[in-house]
């Protein structure tokens, strides 16, 4: 919807709730207001009745001032909503009771900046690692540096988990360290029988300190790091990192290089999603399916390393541009591949979408409901699954999307089996979308120069990635360097609406 149609009335709700507005700050891209720190909360409380969806928070600080950031976003259009403290009392109200997907972010800026969020509803450490002190909060500016370490890092055993009592309730620790290679996390499962009460996830164990990282890069070292945030969204991260230093220089990179942007983004969307369907099947014991998505995926993944030097796609974009231009031929290859991938993945796919063993383990396993998924701010594959149908590249569309037509993929039931079928949908929607792109490959330069931003300038990225909604923030200092960046990830969303719903069958989702 239109920001002129929506944005006056959702300003007007505001100030009946006696919420005082700031003028925009001028940011590329969105739209921002200021509001008061006594008015976080009470603004999110009219954003929830409005209908609008929290889509990510962060906070950023200087010598002086603590401020946070929201973005609410209502039809397709995001607005932000900033506010600010005095250092010394840094108190805003929460947020959480009003979007349960601010939980979360709320406790990683109270772990990284000290931030005091009054009446949340979980006071628990979520980021904080086991070796900071108490008092110690890594991105606070009284406390650049190191922290003083206690010598060998405590175990992380006092963890307050949740219980549940009653008889019949056993309570089965699961990880941190897994037999598979998946990365470390502790869930916690109280069961009683097969139906699962409560699962309840520890994580955080490979926090890799992106934020504090990213501090000092020129826009060149940023690009590298965003890349490197999620080994399986190296393009979106670093689109979404690219777009908002662009902004923020105010400029556009060449038409070439946003249609090959556009074309290294589906390649990783496609990977993805088949290593995905492969690995569901291969949990609930399909292991054929497993297999053949894992030979289509290799095959893809080579077909990248050949074309655009990375198995992964890491480092193929940068800041004004991409990395490296089509090879000679490839045009032509790249769309053989894709021929050649819809012939092999129809009767594939057929098999996995009516194959009653199969349906048996996914078939109203892990619902996730609509209610749910939208309280959460679910996107991507998991929101479409249970019928939210929100993709940037079509209710926002960007470069070069903006000249597509892509198709809307969901579902209704919302359990393992629709998402299975919501992947399926997005390869083959990823390979017309692919052919596009090569059919309507502008000419011309695949990079332009990017100017020293003005000091503190701003940008906003939003990017759609193979998981959904991508976000990042960027700020730079008067050097010409970044002083603020944050990335968010859909999986900030999507881990708890894993385990939304109760009386749930132990398998994966």
């Amino acid at each position: 919807m239109s920001r002129a149609i929506w944005l006056p009335k959702f300003e007007a709700r505001l100030q009946e709730a006696g919420i005082a507005l700031g003028a925009d700050c001028g940011i590329s891209s969105v739209c921002t207001r200021s509001i008061a720190a006594s008015d976080w909360g009470p603004a999110a409380a009219v954003a929830m009745t409005f209908g609008c969806r929290w889509a990510g928070m962060w906070a950023e600080a200087d010598e002086a001032r603590m401020r946070l950031y929201c973005v609410l976003d209502y039809a397709g259009d995001s607005l932000l909503l900033s506010a600010e403290a005095p250092l010394e009392t840094t108190e805003f109200t929460s947020q959480t009771p009003h979007f349960p997907a601010a939980d979360r972010m709320e406790r990683h800026a109270r772990d990284l900046f000290g931030v005091i969020f009054v009446d949340h509803p979980d006071p628990r450490r979520w980021t904080r690692h086991c070796a900071w002190p108490e008092n110690w909060h890594p991105l606070h500016p009284a406390q650049a540096g190191d922290p003083p370490t206690p010598g060998r890092t405590p175990a992380d055993v006092d963890y307050p988990f949740a219980a549940v009592h009653g008889n019949g309730v056993f309570e089965i620790p699961v990880g941190p360290v897994h037999a598979g290679i998946i990365e470390p996390g502790h869930f916690r499962f109280h069961a009683a029988g097969e139906p699962v009460l409560k699962l309840e996830e520890r994580l955080g164990y490979v926090h890799k300190g992106i934020e504090r990282l990213a501090v000092g890069r020129d826009p060149a070292g940023l690009a590298r790091l965003a890349a490197r945030v999620s080994g399986d969204s190296a393009v979106a991260h670093a689109w979404a990192a690219c777009q908002a230093m662009e902004r923020a220089a105010g400029i556009e990179a060449p038409p070439r290089a946003l249609a090959l942007r556009g074309l290294l983004a589906e390649r990783e969307r496609v990977a993805n999603h088949l290593g995905d369907i492969g690995a569901i099947c291969n949990d609930v014991g399909f292991a054929f399916a497993h297999v053949q998505t894992a030979r289509l995926r290799e095959r893809w993944q080579r077909r990248n390393r050949e074309c655009f030097g990375h198995r992964l796609l890491m480092d193929t974009l940068l800041p004004g541009g991409v990395a490296r231009d089509l090879p000679a031929g490839a045009a032509e290859i790249l769309r053989a591949d894709h021929a050649a991938l819809r012939r092999e993945v129809e009767p594939l796919f057929d098999i996995i979408d009516d194959h009653p063993p199969l349906d048996d383990r996914l078939v109203g396993t892990g619902v996730l409901s609509l209610e749910n998924a939208r309280a959460l701010g679910c996107t991507g594959y998991l929101g479409k699954a249970s019928g939210c149908g929100f993709d940037l590249r079509r209710d926002a569309p960007y470069a070069p999307y903006d000249a597509l037509e892509v198709p809307l993929v969901t579902d209704s039931e919302g359990d393992t089996a629709a998402r299975v079928r919501v992947r399926m949908a997005e390869v083959r929607a990823s390979l017309d979308l692919m052919d596009q792109l090569l059919d309507a490959m502008p000419s011309g330069e695949t990079t332009a120069p990017l100017p020293t931003p003005l000091p503190g300038a701003i940008g906003f990225g939003q990017v759609e990635g193979w998981r959904g909604e991508t976000l990042a923030w960027v700020r730079f200092d008067n050097a010409g360097r970044i002083a603020r960046y944050f990335p968010r990830d859909p999986s900030w969303f999507y881990w708890p609406a894993h385990f939304a719903e109760r009386d749930r069958r132990f398998r994966r989702t």
